[in-house]
């Protein structure tokens, strides 16, 4: 496939809310590392975006949980993003970028991916990233979000969501997303670079 390398991003809180639903993707991203196995290094801190942040760096997968707070994390991001490309020489249509992130409305624990054009459903991360990235008018097609459910509260008033998103997650939700969530975000991510793959091949085939 073109895109020869992943960039994985979390975006969640910091503390003192980095244990709240709201960042159950983080959470999410460490479950992954560690259903990847030993072919994918543990989390530690590195310096991404000219923040210092965890990050586990493998191939094809670069996983970092984002150092910002939710709201504000896009242009971080952006500047990840700048980052690795000129790091690694690399064009913008050779680093897949996916998004991995909290879902409000999906039941615990549930994993889905959603196309970068999906709508951000009221999301503020996804609100500051698509600020931060679609004007630049990149190549998106190696782009996508992963989202992991975090249930809903009885009430939809902003102040009642607000109050349960910043929630601190039980142990069993925390163990959930170790056991359960991990495994189901790899294979979201095998999904998105086997359909990629395909395209990318469709596409030399169409061209020769």
């Amino acid at each position: 496939m073109l895109a020869h390398r992943f960039l994985v991003v979390s975006i969640g809180n910091q503390a003192p809310y980095f244990d709240c639903l709201h960042s159950a993707g983080h959470f999410a991203l460490s479950a992954a590392q560690k259903a990847l196995g030993p072919s994918q290094p543990r989390f530690a801190s590195e310096r991404h975006g000219k923040k210092s942040c965890m990050a586990s760096s493998g191939l094809p997968y670069t996983l970092v949980q984002s150092p910002t707070m939710m709201n504000n994390c896009g242009p971080w991001v952006h500047a990840t993003w700048k980052e690795m490309l000129q790091q690694h020489q690399l064009q913008p249509e050779q680093l897949a970028l996916v998004l991995v992130h909290d879902e409000l409305e999906a039941a615990f624990g549930s994993v889905r991916i959603r196309r970068w054009e999906n709508s951000h459903r009221g999301h503020n991360g996804i609100k500051s990233v698509k600020k931060s990235l679609d004007p630049l008018h990149y190549p998106c097609d190696h782009w996508a979000r992963i989202t992991v459910g975090i249930g809903r509260p009885l009430e939809r008033t902003p102040d009642v969501v607000s109050d349960y998103v910043l929630r601190k997650m039980t142990s069993h939700q925390l163990k959930t997303i170790d056991t359960e969530v991990g495994p189901r975000i790899i294979r979201c991510l095998r999904e998105l670079q086997d359909e990629w793959e395909e395209k990318d091949h469709d596409g030399a085939r169409a061209k020769s």
